[in-house]
């Protein structure tokens, strides 16, 4: 039987409201911390948009890190299944950093300009969690710790990552196991170098697409990499394109080339057999 008003109003007492001893929802997300954290520079209207934007997407690439870094764990130790779940969500997440980019283009070119030069060098360029994804996911480039030797512990973490294995160099362990012929150097690479294809790689995952059935594990871990790589650059078009919708091809903030840098990692690809064999098939 539905309730009347006067019956949810009496439900009302059954709920705990003592929350003098017991912690809040804002206690728990600290949300003093996280609602008092955008401060504007230039007091622009539209500077709070920027702000925003950026902060939700770096907490969305801290889960992400959260996700790959498990992935790379779980594949590592042959828990494929495991592994599936969490790069599935990675996707999820890329997907709700690309619209990010929709919100960002409804700042036009002037409203950008009243609060440009308020940021100084500050620049997404600087991204070290963005970085933290890249040699995640293989991109490995030693050059660009430069950026971060102002914050030792930040470059320490940088050093860390750039040594440790990618999840594609995991992904080459598991073909490895599970029987196929790679080119042993691959096992026990020097890892913070960016993989850059290999023949007994792509002759593996061409297999593994030829019996499906056989390889199902493998087949559903190649096409969940391809998944993320994907979305990872229908998410750097999206940056390039609002880069260029806002600024044009003028000098990013940080000293980068902009949209002409954002144009040239387009071309990388970070798992080069898995888009290579569907030419082939």
């Amino acid at each position: 039987m539905n309730k009347g008003i006067s019956d949810l109003n009496l439900d009302q007492e059954d709920i705990h409201t003592d929350f003098k001893k017991e912690m809040t929802y804002g206690e728990y997300l600290r949300l003093d911390q996280i609602l008092s954290s955008q401060e504007r520079l230039s007091g622009h209207h539209d500077e709070m948009l920027f702000i925003i934007i950026h902060q939700v997407s770096e907490l969305w690439m801290k889960l992400t890190l959260h996700e790959l870094t498990a992935a790379i764990t779980a594949i590592d130790k042959g828990e494929m299944q495991s592994a599936f779940k969490k790069l599935a969500r990675v996707t999820k997440i890329q997907s709700q950093i690309i619209q990010a980019w929709d919100v960002l283009s409804t700042m036009t070119p002037a409203e950008y300009l009243e609060f440009r030069d308020s940021l100084g060098k500050a620049s997404g360029f600087q991204s070290y969690q963005y970085r933290l994804i890249e040699f995640a996911l293989g991109y490995k480039s030693s050059h660009i710790l430069k950026i971060y030797e102002k914050d030792a512990k930040v470059h320490a973490v940088l050093q860390e990552a750039l040594n440790q294995p990618s999840i594609y160099d995991v992904a080459i362990r598991a073909l490895s196991k599970a029987g196929f012929e790679i080119n042993p150097e691959l096992l026990d690479r020097d890892f913070s170098v960016t993989y850059a294809g290999d023949p007994t790689v792509e002759a593996a995952w061409e297999a593994v697409y030829r019996d499906v059935n056989k390889y199902w594990d493998l087949y559903q871990l190649a096409e969940k990499l391809v998944d993320v790589e994907d979305w990872l650059q229908q998410w750097r078009f999206r940056h390039m394109k609002t880069v260029e919708r806002i600024i044009g091809f003028k000098t990013g903030t940080g000293g980068s080339s902009g949209v002409n840098y954002l144009r040239h990692v387009l071309d990388h690809r970070f798992f080069p057999e898995l888009w290579d064999l569907r030419t082939k098939l």
